[in-house]
């Protein structure tokens, strides 16, 4: 049967009387393909009878059976596209099966399609069957809406996601940390190890009998390879159970083969794998063996280089404080190391251990501009073999495929011999215990990597090194010093480095020579400067400045009224509390806020803790105002206590000269404690022994930025000020008590009212400053409860001097009747009487039924104490 599918040709707003017409013209050659193309176009019109039909090209071909393919293409716009079932006539002759395919490209714009069953009619003859088929494929002009692929995130399977860059842990290695870089537990030659990272050295779970002289140290090590396409463990080491450190010291000898060599290298490594455990004296040893063994470079195996640089790496790992002191303690050590990476003899090329890196290459020269090693670390500062990366035939440093903590390109010198091959040696420290610096001082618990760069006998021109920052808790980096150990000082040098392109994120150095490289980092504290002052600040400090040179005011102009030692002392305080909210308001925030600016010039450092010396004013306003601020609570501690005393002595009042000690006190006692604690704290060279960086205040916080009570802040304001407002609380206790009870003397014609005896006493509490024992709440609390006391610390201090100036002046009788004559009536004051009322008034009008002359005394003395100290 022959099927032959057709498309009519689309019109807009009617029906085409002309379909498309495919034909195939077969003839009598073998079985071939025939690409028929038709190619139709039409706009927005109605074909009339004599439209030409699209034109079929039918291409013959001698190959073996194949496809005909016809392609029709009618453009069309706005149109109504209808598939009908196409009409095929075909004659078909003795040929072959041909099979053909007519395809009719139709485009068109916002068409609207329909599909009919096709039609066939077909006339047959004796040739076999012929199939012709016709494909329609029909476009819009509308363009096609692409969507570009998205990268779907990176996943870690076992790391942490950085820069884009999985950092896999030292377990796991590959793009998502998915494949595994260890050896499982396993049992070698009867000694089990457990799960070890590659290259790293594995240690036996079996251990020496408490009896001998290695007690708990391991009978057997051995290393984890990848071997034959999958991680493994090595040919194990043993030792005997009774050797030590000095032993195997007085052994190695030059006379040695390379065979025992290897074993007391090997004894050595085993007996420093808990370097927890090691001693200062098995520190030097152990240097010393591994020097002696290096600087015989004949006799060393690639299981002898392994087990020292295993030994060196472990020595690294021990404990800072038993090393020992002498910078040349370890300089043959050093060294050697670095000559024996670049021996071409070497027999191996890549030692990987956590503290220690070694790598040794032979490089062509002709094919070889320069050589990039770059190392990381990861997150737990270990050495893995997957984070080594080499590159050679470098022209300049760059950057690598995973992050890198150091990287180090030298480039070798022209005038080498282009047919030759020269060695190149790296080694890297994790840290520098290996080198002991004099000039350079450490105090925060750095570390820094060292690396040596060799080229054989050979003398690099240029080495370009980049270290990353170190990251160090609540610090920033201040500076950085390119530096070199300098054999012949036994310390760092910068002779020969400079700095390199500041402005990246890495420290960059660049050396005309090669040797054991480092970079020396200072930190500055990380401070979180104070905002500025709220609003509410301001207003309240302010409102206060005014309320009490209000105060001082009044109680000058009224002075005659008093002349007694509690106007005094009153004013004494407004001054003091007035000089403080001056200061508070323009001088709290630091005016010269700390830079941290790299410098671009290569000098040496002394510390990695920068301090710097004191600049500005900031010292000098943290000083006034602890002495403003202790001369005010001076004061109305002094004010208390002269309130006490006329409370006791009512009759015979204060003893002669108590002003003149109260006055010297006030003035002289915070001048004291405030001369104690720059004496003791304060230093040019690091002012924030005495005070804040973050503001102008006293330094409360050590280097962890936890409260020190060894600090200026707690027993040079904190402790004082906490005795006074205990004396200043008895004090106010006393007096409620004593204003509230009977006097069996005085009686007066009414009671006094609960409202005035609470006036009383609150007005003395807010002269006393006691709303600072809020402050000390919000330094014994946290959460919502530091919250709220902040807040109530913050409103009730601020608005101290609003407060005095309301309750000691705005409140007084005289205050109202100048600035408020309208006032229609004034409270009568009051005073005790004989019949047993309570005294809690003003005693300037008493009605009294008896007055003797020690009641009238009495009243006299108690008038500076209710009416003119509590001004009610």
């Amino acid at each position: 049967m022959t099927t032959s599918t057709d498309i009519l040709t689309q019109t807009t707003n009617s029906t085409s009387t002309n379909p498309p017409i495919t034909t195939s013209i077969l003839s009598t050659f073998p079985p071939l393909e025939t690409t028929s193309i038709t190619h139709t176009p039409t706009t927005d019109s109605t074909p009339s009878p004599s439209t030409i039909p699209p034109t079929t090209y039918s291409i013959p071909s001698t190959s073996p059976p194949l496809e005909t393919t016809s392609i029709t293409h009618t453009p069309t716009t706005n149109s109504t596209t209808s598939i009908t079932p196409p009409t095929t006539n075909s004659t078909l002759g003795t040929s072959p099966p041909i099979e053909t395919t007519s395809i009719t490209h139709t485009s068109t714009t916002n068409s609207t399609t329909s599909i009919t069953p096709p039609t066939t009619n077909s006339t047959l003859g004796t040739s076999p069957l012929i199939e012709t088929t016709s494909i329609t494929h029909t476009p819009t002009t509308t363009p096609p809406t692409t969507t570009p692929a998205t990268q779907p995130p990176l996943v870690c399977l076992n790391g942490l996601l950085q820069d884009g860059v999985c950092i896999c842990p030292d377990e796991w290695t590959g793009v998502t940390c998915s494949v595994a870089n260890l050896c499982n537990e396993a049992t070698v030659e009867g000694f089990e190890f457990p799960q070890t990272v590659i290259g790293w050295s594995a240690y036996s779970s079996q251990t020496c009998e408490n009896t001998t002289n290695n007690a708990n140290i391991s009978k057997a090590s051995t290393r984890c390879l990848y071997n034959n396409g999958r991680p493994e463990f090595d040919r194990i080491q043993k030792i005997e159970c009774q050797i030590t450190l000095e032993n195997i010291q007085v052994n190695v000898t030059g006379s040695l083969d390379a065979v025992e060599t290897e074993q007391l290298a090997s004894s050595t490594q085993i007996l420093t794998s808990r370097p927890e455990w090691l001693t200062a004296s098995n520190i030097t040893s152990a240097a010393q063996i591994v020097n002696t063994i290096l600087s015989d470079s004949v006799n060393i195996t690639e299981g002898t280089a392994v087990a020292a640089v295993t030994t060196i790496s472990q020595l690294l790992t021990a404990d800072p404080k038993k090393f020992p002191n002498e910078s040349n303690a370890f300089g043959g050590l050093t060294q050697n190391l670095e000559t024996f990476s670049a021996n071409p003899n070497n027999n191996f090329s890549l030692v990987v251990q956590p503290r220690l890196v070694v790598q040794a290459i032979q490089v062509p020269t002709a094919q070889t501009a320069g050589i990039q090693f770059s190392a990381l670390s990861g997150t737990s500062n270990n050495f893995t073999t997957s984070r080594i990366q080499l590159k050679t035939n470098m022209s300049e440093i760059s950057d690598t495929e995973i992050p890198s903590d150091v990287q180090i390109f030298i480039r070798l010198p022209d005038q080498l011999h282009k047919n030759s091959n020269i060695s190149v040696g790296f080694v890297l420290y994790e840290n520098d215990l290996l080198f002991k610096s004099k000039a350079f001082k450490t105090s925060l618990n750095t570390r820094r990597m060292v690396i040596s760069g060799t080229l054989g006998n050979v003398k690099a021109e240029h080495v370009t090194l980049r270290f990353i920052p170190m990251n160090v808790s609540k610090k920033s980096l201040h500076d950085f010093a390119c530096v070199f150990w300098d054999y012949s000082l036994n310390d760092w040098s910068t002779v020969g480095c400079s700095k390199a392109n500041l402005l990246t994120g890495s420290l960059q150095c660049t050396c005309n020579h090669t040797t054991n490289f480092a970079v020396l980092m200072s930190f500055r504290e990380d401070h979180k400067y104070a905002e500025s002052l709220t609003v509410f600040s301001i207003v309240g400090c302010t409102l206060s400045i005014l309320g009490l040179i209000l105060t001082v005011i009044f109680q000058i102009i009224t002075r005659k009224s008093r002349k007694s030692a509690p106007t005094i002392l009153l004013v004494n305080i407004c001054v003091c509390m007035t000089m403080f909210y001056f200061l508070f308001l323009f001088g709290i925030e630091k005016p010269n806020k700390g830079n941290s600016t790299v410098s671009e010039k290569n000098v040496m450092l002394l510390s990695d803790h920068h301090q710097d010396s004191d600049k500005g004013a900031c010292t000098a306003l943290t000083a006034l105002m602890q002495y403003f601020l202790l001369a005010t609570f001076t004061s109305n501690t002094l004010y208390a206590v002269h309130i006490f005393i006329l409370i006791r002595k009512t009759l015979s009042g204060p003893p002669s000269g108590v002003l003149l000690v109260s006055l010297v006190t006030g003035w002289g006692l915070p001048a004291v404690v405030v001369a104690i604690s720059l004496g003791v704290a304060y230093r040019v060279d690091n002012p924030l022994g005495y005070r804040r960086e973050e503001f102008c205040w006293l330094q409360a916080l050590n280097q962890d930025g936890k409260f020190d009570f060894g600090k200026p802040m707690f027993w040079g304001f904190l402790l004082p000020v906490a005795v006074m407002l205990l004396l200043n609380t008895a004090v106010l206790i006393y007096f409620g008590f004593a204003t509230c009870k009977k006097d069996p003397l005085l009686n007066s014609t009414k009671n006094t009212s609960m409202r005035k005896r609470f006036l009383s006493s609150f007005s003395l509490g807010v002269l006393l400053g006691l709303t600072w024992v809020l402050g000390y709440l919000v330094l014994s609390t946290e959460g919502t409860t530091n919250y709220i006391f902040s807040i109530l610390f913050c409103v009730c201090n601020t608005t101290q001097g609003l407060q005095i100036f309301i309750l000691f002046t705005v409140r007084t009788a005289y205050f109202r009747k100048t600035f408020f004559s309208a006032a229609t009536s004034v409270s009568p004051p009051e005073t005790h009487s004989t019949d047993g009322n309570t005294f809690c008034g003003d005693p300037e009008n008493p009605r009294l039924v008896h007055r003797s002359p020690q009641v009238v005394q009495m009243q006299t003395s108690l008038q500076e104490l209710s009416h003119r100290a509590i001004q009610i």
